[in-house]
């Protein structure tokens, strides 16, 4: 039981075990109490001033999340004119996306909420005001268009927010006085309002997600963590567009970092990544060009792309980057402190990796770090690679952990002499097995022997009397034309109780390109005892493949 003589406001008591939680323990609705003088023991003046020559936008203005967008890129582009000062035209309008912390010092001038006490006429009035901001700077004093005057109960603000709690309870003189006074731009006026009143009732009249949107910010301006949590669920709860899922992610970094608005900004995330899943789809490439950072950022960090490979994301995040930024020191920073660590670059192809040797759009350092990396992961044993994949949620980026690429990744191991020769291994997982049935095909990577690219397939095919489905291994030869000459090459699997590799077929072909060859049951069995339980080829749920080419001369 709570010690009686203990503070109602007791500071620790309140944020431990009301704060802490988004509002008070008790959801009890307190709206009959809303601006009523007979359960009021303060009185609120709020002073509407005219807006800047910018405003923020509201829900007066905005009717659709589109308007709102639309008024954000506005301030974007403005924002970036401003910076660029006196830089070229053309640079101006090629010039870098603003980064966020940027964009949000502007957005926030007018709209951070300090407390100034002034001395009234009357003595007994204390004001919170945004002038405090432009304090020694040459701004004229805002007009105060009108003012609105509230009855309001200190103890129920105070247990919503902890910026009204430290304005009635911090022991100065403004927390003795009865009148307290609001200064707000105009635009701010509907928000506040709604926000005053779910402090009573626990809910909110406005529905339309630009009304929520300025009904969060002013939550977050004055720390009601109960009504952040509250509008991010309702804007959850809204159907979801790039407009809106942008706009959410594009959001000042105050309200960004409030866990209680983290599951809108998730929402958001993955609404991005499934929308632009395939982000070489020709429907979407303009569109996906034109996303700002934060967009790219989203889709980079899902697991489930539908790319062919890893170098496939590398080329995407270059030609994106290119046309964003095009100056040379601007994009490099952007790629190596936001873009890098969202590509996989232990998955990308060892020719790929070269490449990205020699790329200036990397500094050099980054880039031999990156590289570096990648080729130790490759080198590990398997269950070390599991190990480091393992470890990757808990850390910011997830470079050690696979997606599910179109194009199954292999480790190739390869020989200049006597003969030029290489190995190839291809792990496939049960499930990637399982789904290839009645007619399906996975394929690997490309990897290369005499200067010709070569590539994997795993089908489900009938066998050659058609009368069971079976598991079936091929090789081809990716490039077209003249170019031929002839291949030995074996097929093996790892296999229990030994888990040492069995030789399952042998044969040698001549490729003349865009040809391929192999055997359509490997394992000699029907597909039913492939995907059986007890099946000796799968070794802790995956298939270990094996493929040794060597060129015959």
């Amino acid at each position: 039981m709570k010690d009686l003589n203990s503070d109602l406001f007791d500071p620790v008591t309140v944020m431990e075990s009301e704060w802490a939680h988004g509002g008070s323990n008790s959801d009890a609705d307190f709206g009959f109490a809303f601006n009523d003088s007979n359960f009021s023991d303060r009185i609120l003046r709020i002073e509407i001033m005219a807006d800047p020559v910018d405003p923020q936008p509201d829900s007066e203005t905005c009717t659709t999340i589109a308007d709102w967008a639309r008024h954000r890129k506005r301030r974007r582009e403005d924002i970036k004119k401003d910076n660029v000062g006196d830089l070229p035209d053309e640079q101006i309008l090629n010039g870098n996306q603003p980064d966020m912390d940027d964009c949000v010092a502007s957005e926030n001038q007018d709209e951070e909420v300090v407390a100034m006490v002034e001395e009234s006429p009357s003595g007994d009035e204390a004001v919170i005001s945004n002038d405090d901001l432009n304090l020694g700077m040459d701004y004229a004093e805002p007009a105060v268009v009108r003012f609105k005057t509230l009855h309001i109960s200190s103890p129920i603000l105070a247990a919503k927010s902890p910026f009204f709690y430290k304005l009635f309870s911090n022991g100065m003189r403004e927390s003795e006085l009865r009148h307290v006074t609001l200064r707000i731009n105009a635009s701010e006026e509907a928000a506040l309002m709604e926000l005053l009143n779910f402090m009573y009732s626990n809910t909110l009249s406005i529905k339309t997600a630009p009304g929520l949107l300025d009904v969060l910010m002013a939550a977050d301006k004055f720390e009601v963590a109960s009504c952040m949590r509250y509008c991010s669920r309702l804007l959850r709860n809204i159907a979801m567009t790039p407009e809106s899922a942008l706009l959410y992610l594009e959001l000042p970094s105050s309200v960004l970092m409030a866990e209680a608005v983290q599951p809108l900004t998730d929402a958001a995330k993955q609404y991005l990544a499934s929308r632009y899943k395939d982000i070489t789809k020709q429907v979407f490439q303009e569109e996906v060009m034109n996303l700002p950072l934060v967009g790219v950022e989203a889709i980079l960090s899902s697991d489930d792309l539908q790319v062919a490979s890893e170098d496939a994301v590398y080329d995407f995040v270059l030609k994106w980057a290119r046309q964003q930024y095009s100056n040379v020191e601007e994009r490099r920073i952007v790629l190596g402190s936001r873009l890098a660590r969202l590509i996989r670059f232990p998955y990308m192809t060892c020719r790929k990796l070269k490449k990205v040797l020699t790329c200036s759009d990397f500094e050099h350092d980054v880039s031999s770090k990156l590289v570096l990396e990648a080729l130790f992961f490759k080198a590990e044993v398997p269950h070390r690679q599991r190990s480091l994949a393992a470890e990757e949620p808990t850390c910011s980026s997830r470079r050690f952990l696979e997606r599910a690429y179109k194009y199954r990744p292999v480790k190739v191991v390869e020989f200049e002499l006597p003969r030029q020769q290489c190995v190839v291994y291809l792990d496939l997982k049960r499930d990637e097995c399982n789904n290839l049935f009645p007619s399906g095909r996975v394929y690997s990577q490309a990897f290369h022997l005499g200067g010709q690219g070569f590539f994997l397939s795993a089908h489900c095919n009938m066998d050659q009397q058609s009368s069971f489905h079976c598991f079936g291994l091929f090789l081809g030869m990716q490039e077209k034309g003249s170019v031929s000459f002839t291949v030995d090459y074996e097929f093996a699997a790892r296999s229990r109780p030994t888990e040492e590799f069995v030789s399952k077929y042998k044969g040698n072909y001549t490729f003349t390109g865009g040809k391929a060859v192999g055997y359509r049951n490997l394992f000699a069995i029907p597909w039913t005892s492939f995907m059986a339980e007890d099946c000796l080829y799968f070794i802790n749920g995956v298939l270990h493949l094996r493929a040794e080419l060597t060129i015959r001369h």
